[in-house]
């Protein structure tokens, strides 16, 4: 297979992650003659790899100390940096000057500039309100907040005393705000008054009114007036205070910054929650910094000034990763709402508008933009892209194409692959190597990642498997909130293979070091014992231009299983036996037999997470009766009842 880009000799040597690797020769004196053999330098030597990423990257602290890692051969139990002290907003707010820190636009259209030095004012303003409150380090501070500047300023603020920041996005219901906040108690609640979304705005008062008498331990709410619509009730009036009345009533010049442990608690994350209560996974201030600078700048090679995008809500992992950019001093573009609302041309006039360098956003956007017929290529002016950054689910080849025949012909495209458990990716981009269609292109610096087979035995390249790592990485979490012993982070992640992370992505390793994903494990359908990746079969019926969508099940069907495929069409098309001998043929002609599905069925929407993942355990349990315990997951839960008793689905 050739490839569909490859950087120029100058553009790759260029890069900050050949850079890194001239100075491991260098510093080592070694011969390490191409990334294939950094990586395997990376994992074979992790204390000196990870001492290198912190002083190539310029970690700001008042200690490093001497030891890397102790116990470095338990996972869970490893210890990075054990004598290190350092705050993460010191790291982000590291520059301060006039240059933008901050460039935000919504629905509106609006632009909001905010520099570096105007950052870390309102910051030390905000952090000085929260002292004033009583919140010290450890203590636990959230947000109900769209993706707007206040965000950001509110958790760097927190996190400079040492506080735990948590988020969710504001268009949860009451259930799924107190599945998340209530299991972790915050001191502050920064809400937002309301949200604009798809043209219309939408009123959070009624929701923090009744919100907010659940949450023990809450002491303060501070509302951001952002649609000026509705007010404090009378529930929380007396414990509501004013964003910008605190911004302007603690203006100060000091900005103490709590010097702490690697593992001082940072982020509280929440797994999605669609099988039950989500998962409270805490994350540490040291490893998350030491990863994300790692990815920004040797795996995306973000530079001071330049300008990263990621279409995010404050509620998934990349607004996270997002936001810890700023320690690499790049500019943070930051956008609210609907990325189709008026049409699906918005991102990309927010791309000209602000010069973007690096795009991120999900797959199915991508996808979706594909279907569309948006053609930014011959629409916009995009000088300025350096990458296109993808994540969330597989990118299909077909995406590949879009990419590079609609959007820019010369640019890295990086598909990504992590997660909300490690905040961080396993597999991801790399600026000095090729791009292959449909692979992702290299696994990440420090990630011992391999591939397994059920019964713990790496497999070769090409074969289908289990994504695990077998060596500890320091952005692990620290653990599960309120688990004391340890035994639901356990049972999370190491029981299937003891001693080793197992993530549960189905994936296989290609002949040019890149990766295929085929889907979840946890979601492999296996039609007469044969082990199937979804994301095998979305693709085929993807590429059809009938099919907007698609969801596919494993069924429980008269002692095995048989595949069944949901598909929502093009608005005002139905179902015919001639779409479904097109899909099947399509599928049968372009993987296996096995993939055909016994069962192709029509359905208006498919129900998804609130960063936009498709939830095919969820669907599964319906089909098969069972109860679905947590639907304040979902976007749009609703379009669970499509799938109850499904008359086709009884024969």
């Amino acid at each position: 297979m050739s490839a569909m880009w490859t950087p120029s000799a100058d553009a790759a040597a260029s890069t900050q992650i050949e850079q890194f690797r001239h100075a491991i020769n260098k510093e080592h004196s070694l011969e390490l003659a191409d990334y294939a053999q950094l990586h395997a330098w990376s994992v074979a030597q992790p204390e000196a790899f990870w001492l290198a990423v912190w002083q190539f990257t310029d970690v700001v602290s008042s200690k490093r100390g001497d030891f890397v890692l102790t116990n470095g051969d338990a996972m869970p139990g490893a210890n990075w940096f054990p004598e290190a002290r350092l705050n993460y907003a010191e790291n982000l707010l590291r520059r301060n000057d006039n240059t933008p820190a901050l460039i935000a636009t919504d629905e509106s259209n609006a632009l909001r500039e905010i520099s570096h030095a105007q950052l870390r004012s309102q910051v030390a303003a905000m952090a000085k309100a929260l002292r004033a409150e009583g919140v010290v380090a450890g203590d636990r501070v959230a947000g109900l907040l769209p993706n707007i500047p206040e965000a950001i300023v509110a958790m760097l603020a927190a996190s400079s005393i040492g506080a735990v920041w948590s988020s969710c996005s504001p268009d949860f219901g009451v259930n799924g705000v107190l599945d998340r906040f209530g299991q972790i108690e915050p001191k502050v609640l920064f809400c937002a008054d309301g949200y604009r979304y798809n043209g219309r705005n939408h009123d959070s008062s009624a929701l923090i009114d009744e919100l907010a008498p659940q949450i023990k331990g809450l002491q303060r709410i501070v509302m951001v007036e952002f649609i000026h619509e509705g007010a404090p009730g009378d529930a929380t009036k007396a414990i509501t205070s004013n964003y910008q009345s605190l911004l302007e009533n603690n203006q100060t010049n000091e900005l103490p910054f709590a010097q702490l442990p690697f593992d001082h608690p940072l982020f509280i994350m929440f797994s999605s929650g669609t099988t039950g209560k989500p998962k409270c996974i805490v994350h540490g201030a040291g490893g998350t910094l030491l990863q994300h600078k790692k990815e920004h700048q040797l795996h995306v090679d973000v530079r001071a000034g330049e300008r990263l995008f990621f279409f995010t809500t404050c509620g998934w992992m990349m607004w996270n990763w997002l936001v810890t950019a700023l320690a690499s001093e790049a500019t943070l573009l930051l956008y609210d709402g609907s990325p189709f609302y008026p049409d699906g041309n918005t991102v990309f006039n927010f791309a000209q508008r602000a010069d973007m360098q690096y795009l991120g956003t999900s797959a199915k956007f991508i996808d979706a933009c594909n279907k569309a017929g948006i053609d930014p290529i011959n629409t916009h002016k995009l000088e300025k892209l350096k990458a296109v950054l993808s994540t969330g689910s597989p990118l299909v080849p077909e995406s590949f194409d879009y990419v590079y025949q609609h959007i820019a012909n010369d640019i890295t495209l990086a598909s990504m692959s992590g997660g909300t458990d490690i905040i961080s990716c396993f597999i991801l981009g790399n600026p000095a190597l090729p791009v292959y269609r449909g692979e992702l292109q290299s696994l990440a610096l420090g990630m011992d990642v391999q591939v397994f087979d059920d019964n713990g035995k790496q497999q070769a390249t090409g074969d289908k498997g289990e994504l695990v790592c077998c060596q500890p990485f320091p952005c692990q979490p620290t653990g599960f909130f309120n688990d004391d012993d340890g035994s639901k982070y356990h049972a999370a992640y190491f029981d299937k293979f003891p001693g080793v992370w197992c993530h549960g992505d189905y994936i296989a390793t290609t002949e040019h070091d890149g990766v295929v994903i085929y889907g979840r494990s946890d979601a492999v359908l296996n039609p007469g014992g044969v082990r199937i990746g979804t994301a095998e079969i979305y693709r085929q019926v993807e590429s059809l231009d009938d099919v907007v969508e698609s969801l596919v099940i494993g069924q429980q069907w008269q002692g095995d299983v048989r595949v069944v495929l949901f598909v929502r069409l093009r608005k005002g098309l139905q179902l015919d036996d001639q779409l479904v001998d097109l899909i099947k043929s399509t599928i049968r002609n372009n993987a296996t037999p096995r993939h055909v599905p016994a069962k192709v069925v029509q359905v208006t929407d498919i129900p998804r997470t609130r960063s936009g993942k498709i939830v095919e355990l969820a669907v599964r349990k319906i089909v098969h009766g069972e109860s679905i315990d947590n639907i304040e997951a979902l976007a749009n839960p609703d379009a669970l009842n499509l799938f109850k008793n499904i008359a086709q689905l009884q024969s």
